[in-house]
């Protein structure tokens, strides 16, 4: 049973980065950047809530996650990198070109409260930090929608393993198929993202990695530029033993905003989670805090690849 009172208080240092990192785009140079129009801001819109537009974007997502480990006390800050890059292949395929860099600090996820000292067991490491693994996407799109209006998109997912720290990283390269498909219609936008990982090759004494990833996803539009998105980021982790549950599920609600700073289109975007199941020790709620770059004139043209974004 999870007790409320243990959640712990936001690491407040990082959070004071990640707010820095917000302030730190006003020293952007937006010389080259056309204004945008109220048309095109809502456009912008609704290209941020499908994973195979043709925008070039590139998101810092900060994420807290409160009421990990044997105490409940632990917190994870993890601030998401993740660039958004799409290329026109020929005049009727692009690829998107996802890649999600997870930089971490985390506290007291493994550390055990009142451990004899008669025991004499090494001190805990309660504290980590680093770069997580990352992950990298490739979804083959058609340019033409298909059956009912709908985008598609379907490539490989690989994840490399560029975990700094034991605690931070799986060791293992994995890979496997990844899939996308969205639906809009109006100021109204639905779709689901999967993918499906298996270890490829796997460090010295560290475990084999199948894990099952759902992105289902719903959002709204306003004309104001403003989208409401309800979602979930739920993960399996099929190796998990007997007893632990598979199942991370987060529910998350977020408001997300397009601004101009200058000439720069930026979307600014919060959010809370609400986690309906997890394994022991994983965390019980958390909130979101992102902030994306945005570069619609960098979309794919039709033609060969050489010339068609740079």
């Amino acid at each position: 049973m999870r007790h409320p009172e243990h959640l712990v208080k936001t690491s407040c240092s990082l959070s004071a980065i990640f707010a820095a990192l917000l302030l730190s785009i006003r020293a952007l140079s937006a010389a080259d950047a056309p204004p945008i129009q109220g048309d095109e801001e809502t456009k912008l819109a609704k290209q941020l809530v499908n994973p195979i537009s043709s925008l070039t974007s590139v998101p810092f997502q900060g994420n807290e996650d409160f009421g990990y480990g044997p105490s409940h006390n632990g917190y994870k800050f993890t601030l998401n990198i993740q660039p958004v890059i799409p290329i026109s292949l020929t005049k009727d395929w692009n690829l998107i070109l996802r890649t999600i860099v997870p930089v971490v600090s985390q506290h007291d996820l493994f550390y055990v409260e009142n451990v004899p000292k008669r025991l004499n067991l090494p001190s805990q490491n309660r504290s980590q930090d680093g770069l997580s693994d990352t992950l990298q996407s490739f979804f083959f799109s058609p340019e033409e929608r298909g059956p009912f209006g709908i985008n598609w998109g379907i490539g490989p997912a690989l994840l490399y393993p560029t975990g700094t720290h034991p605690f931070l990283g799986t060791g293992t390269f994995s890979m496997g198929p990844t899939i996308v498909i969205v639906k809009q219609a109006g100021g109204f936008t639905a779709g689901g993202l999967m993918n499906q990982l298996w270890s490829v090759t796997i460090e010295e004494d560290r475990k084999s990695v199948s894990q099952l990833y759902l992105q289902p996803f719903v959002a709204y539009t306003l004309k104001t530029h403003t989208t409401f998105i309800l979602s979930s980021e739920a993960t399996a982790n099929w190796n998990n033993p007997p007893g632990n549950a598979k199942w991370t599920i987060p529910l998350i609600f977020q408001i997300s905003q397009i601004l101009k700073i200058g000439n720069q289109p930026i979307n600014i975007q919060i959010g809370g989670k609400y986690y309906a199941d997890s394994p022991r020790y994983g965390p019980d709620w958390g909130v979101r805090f992102n902030l994306t770059l945005l570069y619609p004139k960098l979309g794919p043209q039709p033609g060969p690849i050489g010339g068609t974004i740079w």
